[in-house]
């Protein structure tokens, strides 16, 4: 059987065992243990631009992901847990399976824990409860801020977080996560696809962070919240007969604003995110340092969606990517990606759910940056406006 036979074979089996063991809850040595997961497969249409490293102009299935994950409570105040994860989204990834994080959570009182091993980063809305994906109705979410291609640079890190919950009594109540690590990063998506499109040979790539994550809650139904990281990465890499070059960033540093009000039907959401990136180039060996490159941008999205019936929920979103020092700033379409979407989940049953949701886009980003689309797969030149449709069914546990 081939690589992709068996890793969708295992995740077939285990999601298969989860469904027979009854609400995917049961115990080991009277110990609580919970399987979940889900499995989605996608389509995806363009009628101009290949989106995504997707062939997706003359339509593509090339949109599969499936997890599994499993946690246990050893006590009240212990427990672990652990999630494998594989995609296949065009030219990202192959099915490699992979620990998407693992993780042993203690939590000593209400207002601190601590939790070590590959944890998943809180930063912003959805960064870390990206899998969950009966919290929206989206196919997907909105790229100018939590774009597919650069998943693993941002979910989740190997190191430790501090978190807790604080009780403001009338006031609500507060939650906040402290956390450093080193960041992760897979040699299948964004970053390494895109150096490689431009010339480059990547050696090596590494980075750590740190960063801080407080939620206020005031109100039943009401999160406002703000995030910030420091995020190193540097990069070994070739052109050509140059030597190695070191690229480093000094650091990459996302402050982060967010909100979500929930009440009835009604669901408002919103994230702003100001990156500040610039990247240092030095050639090994060679003095002086290289002039640096400000790849900095601002984002952000705006969402509203509404529960017409039990099933069937509707849903808009608007997301703007835009990089605040473009290579080419005579050229509109590529300093900015600016997305508005609209989409449509209908819930079959508690296991299977199907998401319909049409993008309607202007701009393609600076040619500088992995963001979605990609010179090396629109040989024919990329056009500033790009409408396109994705369509998902998703098994859930």
């Amino acid at each position: 059987m081939s690589p992709v036979g068996k890793t969708l074979g295992w995740m077939a089996l285990l999601l298969g065992a989860a469904v027979t063991m009854n609400a995917q809850d049961f115990q080991v040595f009277d110990k609580d243990v919970q399987i979940h997961g889900f499995f989605s497969q996608g389509f995806g249409y363009t009628d101009q631009n290949n989106w995504l490293t997707m062939g997706t102009s003359h339509g593509s299935p090339a949109l599969t992901e499936a997890a599994v994950n499993i946690s246990m409570t050893i006590s009240d105040k212990f427990r672990i847990g652990a999630q494998g994860y594989t995609r296949k989204i065009g030219s990202l990834d192959d099915f490699r399976p992979e620990l998407d994080w693992a993780y042993a959570d203690y939590k000593f009182a209400s207002w601190f824990g601590l939790r070590g091993g590959k944890v998943k980063t809180a930063m912003g809305l959805y960064n870390d409860t990206q899998d969950m994906t009966f919290l929206y109705p989206w196919a997907l979410l909105p790229q100018g801020v939590y774009p597919v291609d650069l998943r693993s640079t941002y979910i989740s890190h190997t190191g430790g977080d501090a978190y807790g919950r604080i009780s403001l009594k009338k006031a609500g109540h507060l939650e906040y996560t402290v956390y450093g690590g080193q960041r992760t990063y897979d040699d299948r998506e964004g970053i390494p696809l895109f150096t490689a499109s431009i010339g480059l040979n990547l050696l090596t790539i590494r980075g750590n962070t740190v960063g801080a994550d407080l939620k206020w809650m005031p109100i039943d139904g009401l999160t406002l919240g703000t995030s910030w990281a420091d995020l190193w990465q540097y990069r070994h890499v070739a052109l050509g007969v140059v030597p190695y070059e070191n690229l480093y960033s000094s650091p990459n540093r996302p402050h982060v604003g967010y909100l979500d009000f929930a009440r009835g039907k009604w669901d408002f959401a919103g994230e702003v995110r100001q990156i500040v990136d610039i990247e240092k180039y030095n050639v090994i060996g060679r003095s002086p340092t290289l002039t640096p490159i400000d790849k900095s941008t601002n984002d952000w999205f705006a969402s509203a969606s509404y529960h017409v019936t039990s099933k069937l929920q509707l849903g808009y979103y608007h997301s703007y990517w835009k990089v605040l020092h473009p290579t080419t700033p005579a050229n509109p379409a590529s300093t900015h990606i600016r997305d508005e979407a609209v989409a449509a989940r209908y819930d079959l049953n508690r296991y299977w759910d199907v998401k319909a949701e049409g993008h309607f886009m202007n701009g393609y980003g600076d040619s500088r940056q992995a963001e979605g689309f990609y010179a090396v797969f629109n040989p024919q030149g990329l056009k500033p406006d790009t409408n396109a449709l994705i369509l998902r069914l998703t098994f859930k546990l």
